[in-house]
């Protein structure tokens, strides 16, 4: 009987050492700021064309809108998007970080002389 009473009092022992080390190992955030950067963080593209990732954050968001707004499509959630859309959007938006900083190289260079 001394060894079953052994046994039950060290795995309460053991269960009392491991709960807290389990509560720890998912840390929630604890305000909504924190809520919403995770949330931002979780929203990641992989554009298998350019093998780059895309955190969608509200300037992603904005330039989504515009794309949109040039082909005259309504809103759709971009994960509802074709895939072939999908990839003509990352497609546009490469170009158009790649004309932003081509401008800002002009600029600057204008700006020199």
């Amino acid at each position: 009987m001394r060894l079953t009473d052994r046994w039950i009092a060290s795995m309460f022992l053991s269960a009392a050492l491991v709960v807290p080390i389990g509560a720890m190992a998912m840390p929630t955030p604890q305000d909504d700021r924190e809520r919403h950067e995770q949330q931002e963080h979780q929203r990641r593209y992989y554009d298998q064309q350019n093998r780059d990732y895309h955190n969608w954050n509200n300037q992603e968001d904005r330039m989504y809108r515009e794309w949109l707004a040039e082909r005259n499509y309504n809103y759709v959630d971009y994960d509802r998007l074709d895939p072939r859309d999908q990839q003509d959007y990352w497609r546009w938006r490469h170009q158009q970080d790649k004309r932003q900083r081509h401008e800002e190289h002009e600029e600057h260079e204008h700006d020199r002389r």
